[in-house]
């Protein structure tokens, strides 16, 4: 450990270690997605005249942070309201230093963080996190614990799990960790009590073999789209009869469905790992036998939360695909899905048919390509050779796309197609580029009112 000036500098962890021992260690989390802006301060180039990241002033004055007091100005100046406290960055190698929240009240509501590092924010994704811990040790003065966590990371799945937030957390909130915890043990308590009444009666190989296979990907995604449409009144998914179809899409995928998928994985994968490590017989159960199958069943068990892991992440994408193909046949809008091209070109969709896209008579805007993608980072590039003498549009949910990739895939032709939730938001970079629209502007003016007509006339 090495002393810099006011600060003490301490060796890294992990971030997914950090952010495990926070969670345990504060009663009450300060938890923010970060807007632009609130990244923006610390790059090289400023795009804000902001000097850290913006609270709003629920959170303010919620009792998480001190109360703010008038700074002594000279008369007639506009009040200034601040607050310091002790915060350690534990990412960024700097255990503590005085950071001020301050409210510079002739600029209304807004109240930010200053002097808090850099380093901390300037390299993080859009839709990334600020995540806050207040730590009151019994014998020294309270602090509070600061990560960032990165978007495109693994860290967020940590974050999202334990304290249940879901995708549509735009902004921020003070959260208790142990009550949302209790909240989440509380769901799973009918299931595990189910559980242990087998085991006691002998029954679990019968119990755990009715509860063992996850329902196939494409029943899962009817079930939540059945609920999605039960739950706004709706009678289909039309995209030309709905407000925001991407927002519902972006809904039922990765908020309806996902839910239900985890609910179903848990179930079965927790019955797997019961039945390996404990067996089914009740008679030979025991504190040995248990610890003697963690021991000796390690590859096993590893393996287990392996293929748990790969199952969730390879089911976004067929999820995602799945409800886009129902709001085309729901707006009766001609496609072809998952066509050969050549060895390596098999784009999701296209519009209208294979046999106007290899007609050599027809114009570049007869056709169109459209992939989708719930997560992009470098994937995206795989979809440019699907670009043959047509216009290429890239549907995704994702709103850790940064600036610069979006320029990339604009100098190519690539056009992104995105919830509109997320095309105004303040948390991604796609507003003010002209090559992302939103899903209604894709339904109303690529298919509609550019091509529809024409399709429907060579389809018939």
């Amino acid at each position: 450990m090495r002393k810099i000036a006011d600060q003490t500098v301490v060796a890294a962890e992990p971030t997914s270690k950090l952010l495990e021992a926070l969670l345990d260690d504060a009663a009450f989390v300060f938890v923010k997605k970060l807007s632009t802006n609130d990244r923006g301060w610390s790059w090289e180039t400023r795009i804000t005249n902001q000097a850290g990241p913006y609270v709003p002033p629920r959170e303010r004055d919620s009792g998480f942070f001190p109360p703010l007091s008038a700074k002594v100005r000279e008369e007639g100046e506009a009040e200034i309201r601040e607050a310091f406290f002790l915060t350690e960055w534990p990412q960024v190698r700097v255990e503590k230093r005085r950071t001020r929240l301050v409210h510079y009240t002739s600029k209304g509501p807004e109240t930010h963080l200053t002097r808090v590092p850099k380093e901390a924010f300037g390299s993080l994704a859009p839709a990334s996190f600020l995540v806050m811990g207040r730590i009151e040790p019994p014998d020294s003065e309270a602090f509070y614990r600061c990560l960032t966590i990165d978007s495109t990371l693994d860290d967020v799945d940590i974050l999202s799990e334990r304290l249940s937030i879901d995708p549509d957390f735009f902004f921020s909130e003070i959260i208790q960790p142990a009550q949302r915890e209790a909240a989440i043990q509380e769901r799973q308590l009918t299931f595990l009590e189910l559980v242990l009444k087998a085991f006691r009666d002998g029954q679990l190989v019968s119990f755990a073999a009715a509860h063992a296979m996850l329902p196939d990907p494409a029943v899962l995604a009817a079930m939540a789209r059945d609920s999605f449409l039960g739950k706004h009144g709706m009678p289909d998914l039309n995209p030309f009869n709905l407000d925001r179809p991407g927002d519902a899409v972006r809904e039922i995928s990765r908020g309806i469905e996902w839910a239900l998928f985890k609910d179903f994985q848990l179930k079965a994968r927790s019955l797997e790992l019961v039945n390996l490590i404990v067996g089914d017989d009740p008679t030979s159960a025991s504190v040995e036998k248990v610890i003697t199958s963690l021991v000796s069943q390690y590859q096993r068990i590893d393996a287990i939360l392996l293929s748990a892991s790969q199952q969730r992440k390879s089911r976004a994408g067929s999820s995602f695909e799945s409800h886009i193909e129902q709001l085309l046949i729901d707006g009766r809008v001609p496609f072809e899905k998952q066509v050969v091209l050549t060895a390596l070109k098999r784009p999701d969709f296209i519009l209208p048919s294979l046999t106007l896209f290899r007609d050599k008579e027809r114009a570049k805007e007869d056709v169109l390509i459209l992939s989708a993608k719930t997560t992009l980072r470098e994937r995206w590039k795989q979809v440019q050779s699907e670009m043959i003498n047509c216009d290429l549009f890239l549907a995704t949910v994702d709103e850790n796309v940064a600036g610069n990739a979006i320029e990339e895939m604009a100098s190519i032709g690539i056009t992104l197609v995105v919830p509109e939730s997320l095309k105004s938001s303040r948390i991604t970079e796609y507003e003010d580029h002209a090559n992302v629209i939103d899903f209604k502007t894709f339904f109303e003016h690529e298919v509609r009112a550019k091509r529809m007509p024409k399709w429907h006339a060579t389809v018939g």
